[in-house]
């Protein structure tokens, strides 16, 4: 797949293609519909399918301190575009500039000057140009005057599986409705509308370093990226993925407890993102790692003493291990 950052990287040569448009914040399902729709077209039609993104999100541009919570940074992004067929991961820089650009002026430039498209493959509600102001009506309109088609696929609903295993009633699947998931920690309602488990990524950074020294569970501490949707307070059930340093070989996966929230037993007032990886003596400081978060096991508890937090500590990895069924250390 090729990945470009705007436009001018586009080839010489460059002739039709099929293109889909969006921010595709968490690549959920429904957005892997819209995605399937135009890689299935433009392989029928022979012609490359291109998925045109922005970064930075629409909406801390046009009113800045809005940005939403990220469900997925922009390089799990393109890998999960890569895996469901796309040839060309088009970034484009959302400017200012760009927000005026009016609608029938950034479909003649963006996606018939350049692009030529002969396919637009969209959801129900997308808008485009200065204010939203462009809609479906008025994409297909410019598309019968510059000689490309449109397609809009309906938005996809679904049941929703809560973190006890109920189902509710059928949701329509957004991303503001994974990102409300997350913030109550129901991380079994994101994963059934994103398809797969919610994914936090950073580096390993040093912490007060307590874990290992003071209740016999060393943690890696994740620094996450600005803006990541982090689950609300409590401890997971997650696998942890990395790389092993200055290895070819294949990312690893290993079961691990994950605590979030300001270690209210030690009074503390920074969140952090604490993983203690289970069977695993190691130190990860200074990888790049992922969380996939699988189930909360509790919320955030402030316990009177170091000895009652380390015999809960022993039963949140009891847990973790069923939840995960991962084997026991022999």
């Amino acid at each position: 797949m090729q990945r470009w950052r705007g436009l001018e990287q586009l080839p010489g040569g460059w002739g039709r293609c099929v293109v889909t448009i969006g921010v595709f914040d968490g690549v959920h399902r429904g957005h892997q519909q819209l995605i399937g729709h135009a890689v299935r077209t433009a392989r029928e039609r022979g012609l490359p399918c291109v998925l045109m993104t922005f970064d930075p999100h629409p909406a801390e541009v046009v009113r800045p301190g809005s940005h939403p919570a990220q469900l997925t940074t922009l390089q799990r992004r393109a890998e999960l575009a890569e895996e469901l067929g796309v040839d060309v991961f088009c970034v484009l820089p959302f400017t200012a500039e760009l927000s005026r650009m009016p609608a029938n002026e950034f479909v003649h430039e963006l996606l018939v000057e350049r692009l030529h498209a002969a396919l637009v493959v969209v959801g129900e509600n997308f808008t485009f140009g200065h204010k939203a102001a462009g809609d479906i009506g008025l994409l297909a309109e410019l598309g019968e005057r510059f000689g490309f088609e449109v397609a809009s696929d309906a938005l996809v609903s679904g049941d929703a599986v809560t973190d006890d295993g109920a189902l509710e009633a059928p949701v329509t699947f957004s991303s503001t409705y994974i990102r409300s998931c997350i913030d109550a920690g129901d991380v079994v309602a994101a994963a059934s509308a994103l398809g797969r488990h919610h994914r936090l990524e950073g580096i390993v950074v040093r912490g007060a370093g307590r874990g290992g020294s003071e209740l016999g569970y060393p943690t890696a501490n994740l620094s996450s990226p600005a803006y990541a949707a982090i689950p609300a307070d409590g401890v997971y059930a997650c696998w942890f993925t990395h790389h092993r340093r200055g290895s070819a070989e294949p990312a690893e996966t290993l079961p691990a407890a994950v605590s979030v929230g300001s270690n209210p037993t030690f009074s503390g007032t920074e969140r952090t993102v604490e993983a203690f990886v289970l069977d695993v003596h190691q130190d990860f400081y200074g990888e790049h790692v992922a969380l996939d978060f699988v189930r909360r096991l509790r919320g955030m508890v402030r316990f009177d003493s170091v000895d009652e937090l380390v015999v809960q500590m022993d039963r949140d990895v009891v847990r973790t291990r069923e939840v995960l069924d991962a084997p026991a250390p022999r």
